[in-house]
């Protein structure tokens, strides 16, 4: 089938990608000029793993192609994607600019009778505003279909080719049909509604993941005061088959491009129809204090920061991405650096985007061991592989004081004990406790 893409971002970029690699014919069209002549030699505006193998395959083949042009975009389509961004607004909304702006070019520029599906995140009602939009424009007749992406950042490959389901939202059964016979490749499952549950099911699937986060935090606070270990707990729980052990690992807090963003806006849906979300309330609440956990447990042992090195490993809100959008490394090093804090701070991939967020007084380093050459303290922050596989051995050696904080625990407290490491983590005890005389001696 013949498909056009707009939008290049990580939704746009890895839907055309994978639909043109089960055998359609894709272009993507993006205003960007640099952006679309990289895209056309292989080369990824963006982080995922796999995804400029995938690019270059499909290119080759001549499946895929990207342009700035709407009607070249547009010439073949049997079926058009939209996929902009929708950044979250000051006050909690979603900024629709992008969807009005496609959806008035791609009403100037229709060639034919077509399907239009909106895989951008967008609030309930929306689908309603573009065919409204569309209607005054263009007299060509079209149905809508809202197709709303699951994909995780750094595993979005793998999850367009093995997720759990796919859904659709449409307005008759050839809508339907077609989505499905674009999709069956995939071999997925495939769960069709009406276009307003499908734009609600984003929503409601992200804000009940953020939700699990936020319990299981603050089950972990109650834990670190009554003495339990939040892992144990949490696989307890999980062992359970209507509660599950995914997403209750406890930490500091959820980040990236959809879980801030599609909590917030669906708490100021919930107040537009005069419904308090007050449990979505307290899950963005529990998440921004538990974003700022990491520093004030720094505070807490070590007293003033002023002048001291503190080694922050991690930089991207999740690993396998650069994407720095809500990381928790960002609210952390900003309290660091406000106490007074040297702060060295490595990430494999995210140096490039932290130079445009992070405070100018942070030294962004080349290497973790540059970061943690005498620190008197360590903040982990992103659990990627290669902080995985530190030797804590090696720490007492490395660094001022080897105390570690790791908002993710990603350690056991057996290998903290074994290489002697006082090791604070979320929700479980610390290991090597300082003594009231020692503590005073780092403060």
């Amino acid at each position: 089938m013949n498909i056009a893409v707009f939008g290049t971002g990580y939704v746009g970029l890895v839907t055309g990608v994978t639909l043109s690699e089960i055998g359609h014919n894709v272009v993507c069209v993006d205003l960007d000029e640099e952006k679309v002549d990289a895209m056309n030699k292989a080369q990824s505006p963006i982080y995922e793993p796999g995804i400029e193998e995938y690019l270059k395959r499909n290119v080759e083949a001549g499946r895929l192609s990207f342009t700035t042009e709407y009607s070249e975009g547009l010439e073949e389509a049997e079926v058009a994607y939209i996929a902009v961004g929708t950044p979250e607004r000051e006050d909690g909304t979603a900024d629709l600019r992008f969807i009005e702006s496609v959806a008035e070019d791609l009403a100037m520029w229709m060639k034919r009778d077509m399907t239009i599906v909106t895989k951008s995140t967008v609030p309930v009602g929306t689908n309603d505003w573009i065919r409204s939009i569309i209607n005054s424009i263009s007299s060509y007749e079209f149905t809508m279909v809202s197709n709303p992406e699951f994909l995780r950042e750094g595993q979005a490959l793998h999850d367009a080719f093995h997720g759990d389901r796919i859904v659709f939202g449409v307005e008759d059964e050839q809508a339907g049909e077609t989505m499905r016979a674009i999709n069956a490749p995939f071999e997925l499952p495939m769960y069709v509604t009406d276009i307003r549950s499908a734009e609600m099911i984003k929503y409601a699937a992200n804000a009940f993941l953020a939700t699990k986060i936020s319990y299981i935090n603050d089950i972990a606070l109650l834990c670190e005061n009554l003495g339990a270990n939040v892992h144990d707990v949490a696989a307890g729980m999980g062992m359970d088959e209507r509660i599950g052990r995914s997403f209750l690992n406890a930490g500091i807090g959820y980040g990236g491009s959809c879980f801030p963003k599609d909590t917030s806006a669906l708490v100021t849906i919930a107040d537009q129809v005069g419904q308090d979300f007050s449990l979505l309330k307290e899950v963005i609440n529990t998440n921004d204090r538990q974003r700022n956990l990491l520093a004030d447990k720094a505070k807490e042992r070590l007293g003033s920061l002023r002048g001291k090195k503190i080694a922050v490993l991690g930089l991207a809100f999740k690993p396998e991405t650069d994407d720095m959008r809500e990381a928790a490394s960002i609210p952390l090093i900003e309290s660091l650096v406000l106490a007074g804090a040297d702060v060295y701070a490595y990430d494999p991939i995210a140096e490039e985007n932290a130079r445009r967020l992070l405070p100018e007084a942070v030294n962004l380093v080349e290497s973790k061991e540059e970061a943690l050459a005498g620190a008197e303290a360590a903040c982990l922050v992103t659990e990627w592989q290669e902080f995985k596989e530190i030797d804590l051995r090696e720490l007492p050696e490395i660094m001022e004081h080897p105390i570690l904080l790791d908002g993710r625990n990603v350690f056991s407290l057996e290998a903290a004990d074994e290489a002697g490491v006082e090791y604070h983590s979320i929700g479980r005890p610390v290991v090597h406790a300082p003594s009231e005389e020692e503590a005073q001696s780092t403060v």
